[in-house]
């Protein structure tokens, strides 16, 4: 009988979707400075966060199954609306962050200040997706 873990696992990857690649690279890569590790021309833009990978899809390609000839199968998939990621603000804070996307042109849509004193911004990447940065005590870690 195999046993079920001791704790539920930490997210590695999140997927986030816009038709125009290199804008979302642009704000990915430029402007919150994140790597690139994989470019695939109109397909995807994979970018390594602290701790996790943040994917962006093209959601005009990823429904199409892979050719029967390619190396790796993943399931289709794909989503049409904006979606929300959130990056820990730790680190450079959320001042530091204001002053980053402040550089790069990035208006900020939001401040909240949480009922446990946790605070957080949100900005709008180039495809409309919302991105959240916050202070970690928000979700009490």
């Amino acid at each position: 009988m195999t046993s079920a873990p001791a704790a539920p696992p930490r997210v590695i990857e999140t997927c986030l979707y816009a038709q125009d690649l290199d804008a979302v690279e642009g704000f990915y890569g430029g402007a919150l400075g994140l790597e690139m590790i994989q470019s695939v021309a109109d397909r995807h833009r994979f970018f390594r966060a602290d701790g996790g990978m943040v994917f962006l899809f093209n959601p005009l390609t990823t429904p199409i199954p892979a050719p029967p000839e390619a190396k790796i199968h993943v399931p289709p998939h794909g989503a049409h609306g904006p979606g929300h990621v959130c990056f820990s603000s730790e680190g450079p804070g959320i001042e530091g962050w204001e002053a980053r996307l402040a550089e790069h042109g990035v208006e900020i849509e939001a401040r909240v200040t949480w009922p446990n004193g946790a605070r957080s911004i949100y900005v709008r990447d180039p495809a409309g997706n919302s991105v959240e940065f916050a202070e970690p005590k928000i979700w009490g870690i």
